[in-house]
């Protein structure tokens, strides 16, 4: 299985510093749609991973963002792009949670659903704590400059190997125009094809 997992705000759609509130705030930046069904026509399944603390700080509630995620999923499809699910941390920082990135708990959980190893996958962000959540469980980090990518840049500190493209799009670009690594199986997947062998 091929698999990328990506940020929302900043990668995929338009940043703001007061939260995206609302499906009507939730603007898809210029090619990142796009980009997605491209992966998708190279085989790769596309996943979500995003911190949405609003939730904890009552700025929306999980109707709202279900209600985003719905339009996510919309726009994508009108492109040909399939995002296979979409992962979120709804918690404040002071919550102490797992969950919230830059802690890789929402990670451990996408390698569990979906059975895989992290090694080598690909794990896009704009901001520090997105690359330090996939850094941990062996994701490749890829900062995007959309967002607050050109902040993340200039104030450094970013994790050994991690790569640096313009958006989404160029990061899609780079990845395609190499052999594609695909997501190692884990163990229990093996033993399963033995049996059934």
């Amino acid at each position: 299985m091929k698999l990328i997992i990506l940020d929302r705000d900043g990668v995929i759609n338009q940043d703001s510093d007061e939260f995206i509130k609302s499906p009507d705030e939730w603007i898809a930046i210029p090619g990142s749609l796009e980009a997605i069904a491209r992966l998708n026509q190279a085989g790769y399944r596309v996943v979500v991973a995003t911190n949405q603390s609003g939730v904890a700080r009552g700025l929306f509630d999980i109707v709202t963002l279900n209600a985003i995620h719905q339009k996510l999923h919309s726009e994508a499809q009108r492109v040909g792009a399939d995002i296979d699910a979409i992962f979120f941390c709804p918690h404040a920082a002071d919550d102490n949670c797992d969950c919230r990135k830059p802690k890789p708990g929402m990670l451990h959980t996408i390698a569990k659903r979906l059975n895989v190893s992290l090694k080598g996958v690909p794990c896009v962000g704009d901001s520090l704590r997105d690359l330090q959540a996939g850094y941990g469980p062996g994701c490749v980090p890829y900062l995007v400059l959309t967002g607050k990518g050109e902040r993340t840049r200039e104030k450094g500190g970013l994790p050994p190997g991690t790569l640096v493209y313009p958006d989404l799009a160029g990061v899609v670009d780079a990845l395609l125009a190499q052999p594609p690594k695909e997501a190692e199986e884990l163990p229990s997947q093996k033993e399963g094809r033995r049996r059934n062998a």
